[in-house]
């Protein structure tokens, strides 16, 4: 049995979630299928929606998969391992992190969107589902990617006060704050009308 009380403990779900959550599956994909770094080609944003944007919907379904997973993982297991909200809530914090400032990737990474979504899909359930359909019909009616996630965002942090324990919603509340401060070139371009849309080249 593992002792979630001992400080030992904690630093190896940290360490151990946020090495998971540096590895970048839109530079991995990319590679796989030969384009561009998506680094510094399209938007300059290693995620999904940049992939889409270089090499089509195949990439970009494997890049979201892929980040879906570094978030979901760490969480999922230590649930099947009977850990404390207090656990949960560092290991996806520690993904969340990790896909944000990658050590493996010079600590470039991406605004997160898809590794949260797979966090908040083991975390709370019904968080992370409202929060996908958020994004979803956000998607549909604007077809603006990054404003879909800053909603996403928003919803994440208020409905994870009624659903999730206080320090998963610190937990939650903190990837929101993130995240839309990874947002903010988005922000200005929103304002200016000049975001593209979803699989704009």
């Amino acid at each position: 049995m593992v002792d979630f009380s001992s400080p030992y403990s904690l630093v190896g779900i940290a360490v151990g979630s946020y090495l998971i959550g540096s590895i970048a599956s839109a530079v991995l994909v990319s590679k796989l299928f030969g384009l561009p770094d998506p680094r510094s080609a399209g938007s300059g944003n290693p995620g999904a929606t940049n992939v889409l944007r270089l090499g089509g919907k195949k990439a970009a379904i494997l890049t979201l998969l892929g980040d879906l997973g570094k978030g979901l993982l760490p969480v999922l297991v230590l649930r099947l391992l009977h850990a404390p909200d207090a656990a949960l809530a560092l290991a996806a914090l520690a993904a969340f992190l990790g896909h944000l400032f990658p050590i493996f990737f010079g600590f470039k990474g991406g605004k997160g969107v898809a590794t949260a979504a797979g966090a908040l899909l083991a975390l709370s359930p019904p968080v992370g589902a409202l929060c996908v359909a958020a994004w979803a019909a956000a998607a549909y009616v604007t077809r603006y990617s990054s404003l879909s996630a800053l909603l996403a965002a928003v919803v994440a942090a208020l409905v994870s006060v009624y659903f999730a324990s206080p320090v998963i919603t610190l937990a939650i509340t903190a990837m929101a704050a993130l995240l839309i401060a990874r947002h903010h070139r988005n922000i200005r371009r929103l304002w200016r009308g000049e975001e593209p849309k979803i699989g704009k080249k």
